[in-house]
């Protein structure tokens, strides 16, 4: 049986990628992934807010008293000598690289230009095998247009396709005015993949102490439902490849959105609920799908229930529209 796949240009055994998490953030954390079964591994997110604090805070100590004390310099490590984050990622990504045989891509989540580009450049010289821009942006600014909006995506996107030579991918937000065309703007732009979707952490209301608190729940395959419908609906209508994220938790999800057209499937919760070792569960649940129907390749069964093979995709997504809420009727007539 042959899983093997192509996302991005890169050769993979097979479509079961680790997704940006906790797990990667270090060599160790990588090398448990290889083992567990991943066939890529995207690296946790480098923010660039938190650079920015670090680099703040170390430019502040360095400069406080100094213009006062001579001695006052020698209370403080000199720049290069002080980690501020960066570099602790960079040697992080560095030594995975020559510690494990499957690509490592790292992961950008930036607000300014110059930062995407400078910090692509660096993963880039490291070893990444691929950079993966995790555009976290909520547009709040009542003044901003849609269109504003949407050409910072591919603002952003050019900028780093302009800077580094390996593959870049772009992980979006599914909140846009029309999907599937800024998926084709973004893969006219030159995104060797897009990851659908990223996935919001809102905010909560803490009623005791009146105050906002972050709040985190892992994925369900409930979730599965609105990446696969865009998974279907772009494959073979972009050039670029496609990554499903969100509520993979066993193999049936890693099936459903192969069938849908994704050429690689990623997941970070189910490997923080399961183990690393979970991976392996999910290739062998994988491939014991295919053998029991007789495929013989993930390219055999990738996209065929896609939107591609369907005559009239719109009218078929009404007509299911239709179909749901006429069962529903039924049911409240019992």
């Amino acid at each position: 049986m042959d899983l093997r796949t192509s996302y991005m240009g890169l050769a993979l055994d097979h479509p079961i990628v680790a997704s940006a998490g906790p797990i990667s953030h270090t060599v160790d954390g990588i090398r448990a992934l290889e083992d567990g079964g991943a066939a890529a591994v995207v690296m946790f997110s480098l923010f660039e807010e938190q650079i920015r604090a670090e680099t703040d805070a170390v430019e502040f100590l360095l400069d406080f008293g100094t213009e006062t004390y001579a001695e006052a310099l020698s209370y403080f490590p000199a720049v290069d000598e002080y980690d501020v984050g960066v570099d602790r990622y960079l040697e992080t990504l560095r030594s995975a690289t020559d510690r494990v045989d499957i690509p490592i891509l790292g992961s950008i989540n930036g607000v300014t230009s110059e930062w995407w580009i400078e910090y692509a450049t660096h993963m880039q010289q490291a070893g990444a095998a691929g950079i993966e821009l995790n555009v976290f942006r909520l547009p709040l600014d009542p003044e901003r247009e849609g269109w504003e909006v949407e050409r910072d995506y591919v603002d952003i996107l050019a900028a780093v396709k302009g800077s580094v030579t390996v593959p870049v991918a772009i992980k979006l937000n599914p909140y846009f005015s029309s999907m599937a065309n800024m998926a084709r703007r973004l893969d006219e732009a030159g995104a060797d993949a897009l990851v659908l979707f990223n996935r919001f952490y809102q905010p909560d209301l803490d009623l005791d102490d009146l105050v906002v608190e972050p709040s985190l729940e892992l994925s369900r395959p409930s979730e599965i439902r609105l990446p696969l419908l865009w998974i279907a609906v772009l494959h073979d209508r972009i050039e670029a490849s496609l990554a499903a994220t969100t509520g993979v938790d066993t193999g049936a999800e890693v099936v459903k959105y192969l069938l849908a057209g994704a050429d690689v499937v990623m997941t970070t919760s189910a490997l923080l609920r399961h183990g690393a070792a979970h991976l392996g569960a999910l290739r062998r649940e994988l491939e014991e799908w295919m053998e029991t129907r007789e495929y013989e390749s993930v390219d055999q069964l990738r996209g065929s229930m896609s939107y591609a093979s369907v005559e009239s995709p719109s009218r078929f997504a009404r007509a299911n529209y239709i179909r749901i809420l006429e069962d529903w009727k039924r049911l409240g007539s019992r």
